[in-house]
């Protein structure tokens, strides 16, 4: 890790209006640590800013010492690559501004998903949230982002029509598709690599009316309910869609769980998925019409840093042979094994790093390696299940591990793009994104 002399920390806290942390301050071990408790990361110092001014100043400061910074809004999809570089934090950049009649919504770089949700829920409208509700807008977009409602309307990045961005020289921009279109392009799914993002508009869409929720069984009825998942998704429509949940939680019996939402009226969505009430009955069905500002409690995921390992796929199909990889053996030393219907609108032409999402199926795979031995146990058992799973060999990028690199994520005609840009916008490296364009 590069050691930068006091003179220059003396200098950055005085560049900047935000908090300053440095590796002599008793709570900087706090502060660097990354969402995932299990990735270890190092850093030069640790920088909240203000305002988007105060990120310019900061880049301004850094670009003239040749100093990386790594951007990290909430510490999510932390890889640990940042030993050289100045962390940045942009939680206080959270401002939000709806325009309902326009149905856009311009929000701060540190704005969470679950808070946009209850601003646009006000009006009858939503963005694209994922399953979190503390995971920033701006780092889902960077990724692409897959949504709940992404069968409906492509991706996360596909829904942005504006970037406020600071250059690697410390130079504001206002990014679109007319005044960058190179840029523009790349920030709609190429990762945090090239830009500082400050601030951006997006397009919302209109749900008056959601119905959704989780149905759980016990695992003794997983096949027929993966059968009856299977079944529903090979003919849903874009605004329906179906997650399957292999679930191992500690203290409890394993159990299988199909969570969804449905765009639209409760009796609607009960008749396009009247198949689950053909299964026995299960433990518990918390389906009803819902906020899009509630949405994260379908899932319930953890909303406090902790440590993870996870693994992501994008499967070609759902046959027999898949089911049989997912559900013959049990998923320990697994907690979760979950299964995410895409299609539709993912399928659909997309001028992002991405481009369209042919692969009708993502799973998600994770653990909690509270130890070494665990940690490689897990490990093991995700590659096997990937090995015996239709994958298709790409990933979605939100959903990349440390060991992986964005060209797992994205066509290498966009990865050679996007190195092009990078010579070109960053030739010194300056700006830094969890995963880096060039590797």
């Amino acid at each position: 890790m590069t050691t930068l002399p006091q003179s220059t920390f003396n200098e950055l806290s005085a560049s900047v209006r935000g908090r300053v942390w440095l590796p002599a301050d008793t709570d900087f071990d706090d502060v660097r640590r990354p969402w995932n408790l299990a990735v270890e990361q190092h850093a030069s110092a640790v920088v909240e800013a203000a305002d988007a001014d105060d990120i310019a100043q900061l880049v301004s400061f850094a670009s003239a010492r040749g100093v990386p910074i790594a951007t990290q809004p909430s510490g999510h999809g932390a890889t640990g690559r940042t030993a050289d570089a100045i962390l940045l934090r942009t939680a206080r950049l959270d401002t939000i501004d709806v325009d309902p009649a326009a149905m856009t919504a311009r929000i701060g770089a540190g704005v969470r998903s679950g808070e946009l949700q209850r601003a646009a829920a006000v009006h009858g409208l939503t963005a694209l949230p994922g399953s979190s509700p503390v995971v920033t807008v701006a780092g889902a977009a960077l990724g692409g982002g897959l949504s709940w409602f992404g069968r409906a309307f492509g991706w996360m990045a596909d829904s942005v029509v504006a970037f406020d961005i600071v250059a690697a020289d410390g130079t504001a921009h206002h990014v679109t598709q007319s005044t960058d279109p190179d840029l523009f392009w790349a920030l709609r799914g190429g990762g945090g690599d090239l830009a500082i993002v400050t601030a951006l508009e997006l397009q919302l869409r209109p749900a008056p009316t959601v119905f959704g929720g989780r149905q759980l069984w016990p695992a003794t009825h997983a096949r027929q309910v993966a059968e009856v998942y299977r079944s529903i998704t090979e003919s849903a429509p874009d605004s329906l869609t179906l997650w399957l949940e292999l679930l191992n939680f500690p203290g409890a019996d394993p159990m299988v769980a199909i969570d969804s939402t449905y765009l639209g009226d409760e009796e609607t969505g009960r008749r396009l998925m009247k198949e689950t009430s053909l299964l026995p009955s299960p433990l518990s069905d918390t389906r009803a019409p819902i906020s899009v500002a509630d949405l994260g409690a379908i899932t319930a995921e953890p909303t406090d840093p902790a440590p993870g390992q996870s693994r992501a796929e994008l499967l070609t199909h759902l046959d027999e042979t898949a089911l049989a990889a997912l559900l013959d053996e049990p998923i320990a030393p697994l907690m979760g094994v979950q299964v995410r219907h895409l299609g539709g609108a993912f399928a659909s032409p997309s001028d992002s790093p991405h481009g369209p999402l042919s692969e009708p199926y993502a799973v998600y795979m994770f653990g909690i390696p509270a130890t070494p031995e665990l940690a490689a146990s897990i490990g093991a058992k995700q590659a096997a299940l990937a090995d015996a799973l239709p994958a298709s060999g790409r990933k979605p990028a939100t959903f990349l591990n440390p060991t992986e690199r964005l060209s797992d994520a994205l066509p290498d005609a966009s990865m050679q793009r996007l190195r092009r840009l990078k010579a070109d916008r960053d030739p010194r490296g300056i700006i830094q994104g969890n995963f880096s364009i060039l590797d």
